[in-house]
């Protein structure tokens, strides 16, 4: 607690300082335009990884960054999805996964939870389209190999979910609302993001276009080594894995950047540089 208190204070005295004129703006109302839907795990900062200022994402994070289906619940998830939209006019979505998720661990062995964290097992049933593509379509895998594929189908499988709300599928439909589907990688910092072209993962810089309303990932391209979520395309031979391309930070076509009349660019180019800093 005390690393916390004098964290207050080198705030105050610091960063809060530095940027007053930005407080002082956010306390008259806050302006968004990403809404960022993550894992409550201690490990992932949104704002650091894609190093957004605050005020310019609004986050919603709970154990596996799950939204349960308009109307499955009256929990706070679609409140703060039904706010986000209509509220703050939000454009863009990302359901962001990660590597190594306890959510998704624990989903795994769902039954196994059941006595010991009923709560969680409750939770985790919101999740059951998940554990049901990955039990019947990945019989095969184990291990990290499983557990990496089952993030990857999660984060397809919530943004299905949020395709179910009505004020999502109008905008969606009216063009005036995005969808990304992301998972983070802890242990390299990268981040990949879904390509309905390809149904695969791939580096975010490659595909920032409103994506289509068609989430299946192609499970014989996704490879998991030791370089977790590589993704191959597909050949007549069998891939060999490799290591990730490395991502040149050039933005000369601004049509590669996220869509939103209301970001400046800097805002566009920072939400994507600070998926992957080399």
């Amino acid at each position: 607690m005390k690393k916390l208190i004098d964290g207050l204070t080198k705030f105050q005295s610091g960063y809060f300082k530095s940027h007053k004129e930005l407080f002082e703006e956010l306390s008259h109302g806050q302006k968004p335009r990403i809404l960022f839907i993550t894992c409550s795990d201690s490990r992932i900062d949104p704002n650091l990884i894609t190093q957004a200022e605050i005020g310019e994402l609004f986050v919603i994070r709970n154990a596996g960054n799950i939204i349960p289906p308009f109307g499955a619940t009256n929990g706070g998830e679609g409140g703060a999805v039904e706010y986000a939209i209509h509220h703050l006019d939000i454009e863009q979505i990302i359901v962001c996964g990660h590597s190594h998720c306890g959510a998704m661990k624990g989903l795994l062995h769902l039954e196994s939870l059941a006595e010991e964290m009923p709560l969680v097992y409750e939770w985790l049933k919101q999740a059951e389209a998940t554990r049901r593509v990955v039990k019947d379509n990945y019989a095969e895998y184990e291990g990290l190999e499983l557990l990496e594929l089952t993030v990857a189908e999660n984060v397809l499988n919530q943004l299905e979910n949020l395709h179910t709300y009505p004020v999502i599928r109008s905008k969606v439909r009216q063009g005036k609302l995005a969808l990304h589907g992301w998972i983070y990688r802890i242990e390299s910092g990268e981040v990949l993001s879904y390509d309905p072209a390809s149904h695969d993962f791939v580096f975010p810089h490659s595909r920032l276009i409103i994506p289509e309303h068609e989430y299946n990932l192609h499970r014989n391209n996704f490879i998991v080594t030791h370089f977790p979520f590589t993704v191959e395309h597909e050949s007549e031979s069998t891939p060999t894995p490799t290591a990730p391309p490395r991502v040149k930070e050039e933005y000369s076509d601004n049509h590669h950047l996220p869509v939103g009349s209301h970001m400046t660019l800097e805002q566009k180019k920072r939400i994507y540089q600070g998926s992957n800093g080399r």
